[in-house]
């Protein structure tokens, strides 16, 4: 990403829109394939203070995730050894910067918080300015970033019969929010 600058399209608080707006996981799997979940019912709010300065804060919950496996397999990441949803039913977020540049690009620092756990997680990814849409006003922000499942208490593992682990420790986070001004 070339260097953040002095960009501040942003005014106000626009909020996601949630049934476009999702929190989607791709962890490896047995070593030959990416198991990927999607946390379809996500909040969040984009608020510009008065110099421009930009935070973004929101939530996921645990409840709302779609995997393609089968059922037991829902059940297995919803459960204690993975999300533990039933004691830890969202995950929350909340930036302690955002930076955007000129190119489109961004980089965002924050805290992470699942399972009960905090963790300082930095990201980046890309931003669509404000622009008039049908709806209202509209701009987007798509963040990626990667993490080690094992800082936030998901450390459960098998061995594989002919070496390695079952689950991979490393994964990645894709963040997609379409954002709507408030009125």
């Amino acid at each position: 990403m070339s260097s953040p600058s002095a960009v501040r399209p942003f005014s106000g608080i626009f909020h996601a829109q949630p049934a476009v707006s999702t929190f989607a996981f791709a962890v490896r799997h047995s070593g030959v394939f990416w198991f990927r979940g999607v946390l379809t019912e996500v909040t969040a709010s984009l608020t510009a203070d008065a110099d421009g300065a930009l935070s973004l804060a929101g939530s996921a919950a645990v409840g709302s995730i779609s995997v393609t496996e089968p059922d037991a397999m829902r059940a297995s990441v919803l459960g204690a050894a993975f999300f533990d949803a039933e004691r830890h039913p969202e995950l929350t977020f909340r930036s302690t910067a955002l930076r955007l540049a000129d190119d489109g690009g961004l980089d965002l620092d924050g805290e992470l918080t699942m399972r009960g756990v905090t963790r300082a997680v930095t990201a980046t990814g890309d931003w669509s300015p404000p622009r008039t849409a049908d709806y209202g006003e509209v701009a987007g922000l798509h963040l990626t970033t990667t993490l080690d499942r094992r800082d936030f208490g998901l450390d459960w593992q098998a061995p594989m019969p002919d070496g390695g682990d079952a689950v991979g420790w490393e994964v990645r986070i894709d963040v997609d929010l379409l954002l709507i001004r408030a009125h």
